[in-house]
Parts: C-alpha cells; structure tokens; sequence
C-alpha cells in the first residue's frame, strides 16, 4: 500500500482508513488484537462485507487463541453474511506456519456459514496484500449481483 512499515507498532484501539482501490472506496478499520480489546470489536461490525483476519505466521503458540476468537467472532449476528479473508502474515520469515498448517489449525475447512478463503503474505514486502484485496474486491462485486 505504499506505506512504511518499519516503525509500525500494533494498533491499540482501532484505525480507520478509506483506499481507493480498483476504481472501489474500501473502508478499512483495523482494530487492534489486544485481549484487553476485543470486548470491543462487536461496536465495529455493522455493515461489515468483509472480515480481513490476520495470523503471524511466526506465532504458533499463540494459534488455538487465534482459532477460538474467530470462532466467536463468525458467531456474530452482525457477521452473518460477511466473506472471510486470512491473512497469513509474516512469510517471508523462515520457519513460519504453511496456509496448509493455518488452514487446519484455524479448523477453516470446518467454517460453512461464510465465505473464505486464505492467503500468504508480507506486511513488509507488500506481497500478495494487492491480491487480497482483490478477493474483497471480487467478493462484495459477485455478491452485489446475486440481489
């Protein structure tokens, strides 16, 4: 996205930010992971199309928490409806978890209520960020069309 990322810190609290983006205005709110946050993430999700989920792909103790919050989270009343994009994130780093391994470990095969898909990539290297949002992109158009 053309940003630098070298002195990005995690967000605390939440984000907002609008790109142009194939010839589409997405509203992007990153909301910060924290524990002591998430309470808040259901204040976020009205007229929600897509819920962008990231995974550090370095961080494997940390994924049977990641799998339980997005479990809750694809429970949500105001979710229903909403397509789901995994970002795997940090695999440019040697010894990270495989889509295969995030795929299994997150139980995405077992999610049926929305549609998903998953995707390597590199906050720092930018790869496949432009390929996500395409997916988005794709996405909310396809489902434009079913109405």
């Amino acid at each position: 996205m053309n940003e630098d990322v070298t002195s990005v810190s995690p967000t605390l609290g939440f984000i907002i930010k609008t790109i142009d983006f194939m010839g589409y205005k997405l509203n992007i709110w990153d909301v910060g992971g924290q524990r002591t946050l998430r309470s808040y993430w259901k204040n976020y999700f009205e007229k929600t199309d897509t819920l962008v989920w990231v995974v550090d792909a370095t961080d494997r103790l940390r994924v049977g928490d990641c799998r339980e919050e997005l479990a809750g989270l694809l429970l949500e009343e105001r979710l229903m409806g909403a397509s789901l994009l995994v970002f795997l994130n940090k695999t440019d780093v040697e010894q990270c978890m495989t889509e295969e391994e995030v795929r299994e470990r997150l139980g995405l095969n077992l999610i049926k209520t929305h549609k998903w898909t998953i995707l390597s990539c590199s906050a720092m290297t930018g790869n496949n960020l432009n390929e996500g949002l395409k997916w988005v992109v794709q996405d909310a158009k396809d489902r434009l069309f079913l109405y």
